[in-house]
């Protein structure tokens, strides 16, 4: 079985700073990207920021210069820096991994964790 588990979300006020984790864990062989997505309110989920194994990212326009996506291979584990937090960050995060396990490849997701900016 492989699992996806978010840490680090919260509330905060606007312009601050959160730093989020997702751990994967399980019979993984490998994990070719990882990312985050959120939701807001009545939207539809939204990407915002991948990296691929070998380290190339992409990012929402919405978060370019303010988040960074980050991994660590050997810990199949990603985090998600994200500074000058704005009102309209909010939402519930969740993270997403393409991962190759002993029960063959799959797309999987975390439960989601809650970042709220207030003003």
């Amino acid at each position: 079985q492989v699992r996806l588990v978010e840490s680090g979300g919260g509330l905060l006020q606007a312009g601050g700073s959160l730093r989020l984790s997702c751990v994967a864990s399980g019979s993984i062989f490998s994990i070719n990207i990882m990312g985050w997505y959120r939701q807001a309110p009545g939207k539809q989920r939204e990407l915002v920021a991948a990296i691929t194994s070998g380290g190339s990212t992409n990012y929402a326009d919405s978060v370019k210069g303010r988040f960074t996506i980050s991994g660590d291979n050997a810990k199949n584990t990603v985090y998600l820096e994200m500074n000058s937090l704005k009102l309209e960050d909010t939402g519930v995060y969740y993270c997403n991994a393409a991962i190759r396990s002993r029960l063959g490849s799959g797309d999987y997701w975390g439960q989601g964790t809650q970042v709220t900016v207030s003003s």
